[in-house]
């Protein structure tokens, strides 16, 4: 089953979860509110099971972020964004300064969650800006933190939708259909939907530019086998999996005409976090002389940030390396290192799409709001 909302359904939450599909693509939205709730697309059981998460309290969406249940920078904003909501509704003082203490508080539980993805901080931001300024009546501020919370969720789909046509613009001319490699799961999945890599897939694709994908597995959490692939399989995209260690290959063969990823967070200079593995294959790109573009919305630039040695990576449970589901695959005595992102230089990036254009790395502190 997946989410076949129309976009205004998908934000007001009017109208039951049915399966549909949208031209030759089923649609899918990972985060929705409906029946005064949040409801997510567990992904930590895709694409063995689909199963739904109601999420009525902040508590609950800390813990959703934290095991990675949503997980993609711009789907965590939008699930950190309605989780700030679910929090303010539950305060019960009509006094605001109190109010704002208690926002604050929730803020910082949220922030806790995953110390990469610059989307989270800055939807949660956007909520407290709307506690701070709309106002001395606290149930009209409650109403306000909702409203922003679509708002976000609505603006971040739009947003993917520019991204792709914008890619579709930047593509290499030759051949007239192209093989694109992605890595990891920038998708509808990690989004508020349609994606910011793979919507530059999906465009490619919906315009006959698209032979096929060719998807890494992406160790060691597998969100390439599991997720990307599954989204291609719902649109009806041919892909192809592959190990995070065959890229190299499949370049030396011509079979990858073009990378694109995602990212977590950009700084200012054009430096890119994006799940581990990328870096690599901007250094093979470089090699094989194969475009490596990075796709991904301006709310995920950091411009505090003058380079990508200030961004923090996130270390994740060395368990996610030395076992497969329950077995441990690796001797005891030995010792891990599981960094969750790494750090692409600009130099590296042949452009960066955004839903204002496509520019080359060094000129994206020239898009700073």
């Amino acid at each position: 089953m997946t989410y076949g909302y129309t976009e205004s359904e998908l934000i007001s939450g009017s109208r039951p979860m049915t399966e549909t599909q949208t031209g030759n693509f089923r649609e899918v939205y990972p985060v929705v509110w409906r029946d005064d709730q949040v409801i997510l697309i567990d992904q930590t059981r895709l694409p063995i099971a689909y199963e739904e998460v109601a999420i009525t309290d902040y508590e609950g969406m800390v813990w959703a972020i934290k095991t990675m249940v949503v997980r993609g920078a711009p789907a965590i904003g939008v699930a950190a964004a309605y989780g700030m909501y679910l929090g303010a509704r539950r305060i019960q003082t009509p006094e605001l300064r109190e109010f704002v203490a208690q926002m604050e508080f929730i803020a910082d539980q949220l922030r806790q969650t995953r110390p990469t993805a610059v989307n989270l901080f800055w939807a949660i931001d956007q909520q407290l800006n709307v506690a701070y300024h709309s106002g001395e009546d606290v149930e009209f501020v409650k109403g306000q933190l909702l409203a922003q919370a679509q708002k976000i969720q609505a603006d971040d789909l739009q947003t993917c939708k520019a991204i792709g046509a914008v890619g579709l613009t930047v593509l290499p001319d030759s051949p007239p259909k192209l093989t694109i490699l992605t890595h990891c799961n920038a998708g509808a999945l990690a989004t508020a939907g349609y994606g910011t890599a793979i919507g530059v897939i999906r465009a490619a694709w919906e315009a006959g530019r698209l032979a096929g994908v060719y998807a890494d597995e992406t160790r060691p959490r597998l969100q390439g086998a599991k997720l990307t692939v599954w989204e291609c399989v719902q649109a009806g995209i041919p892909v192809t999996l592959i190990t995070d260690n065959m890229a190299a290959h499949c370049m030396q063969q011509k079979r990858i005409d073009a990378v694109v990823v995602g990212a977590d967070r950009l700084a200012r200079n054009g430096d890119t976090a994006n799940k581990i593995g990328t870096y690599g294959l901007a250094v093979l790109c470089k090699m094989h002389d194969i475009p490596f573009f990075v796709a991904a919305p301006l709310s995920t630039v950091d411009f505090q940030l003058e380079n990508g040695t200030q961004i923090p990576i996130e270390e994740r449970d060395p368990a996610e390396i030395y076992q497969v589901g329950e077995t441990r695959i690796t001797p005891e005595g030995a010792r891990f290192y599981n960094p969750a992102f790494d750090v692409t230089p600009a130099a590296l990036i042949t452009a960066i799409i955004t839903e204002q254009g496509a520019i080359a790395p060094d000129q994206l502190a020239t898009l700073q709001p």
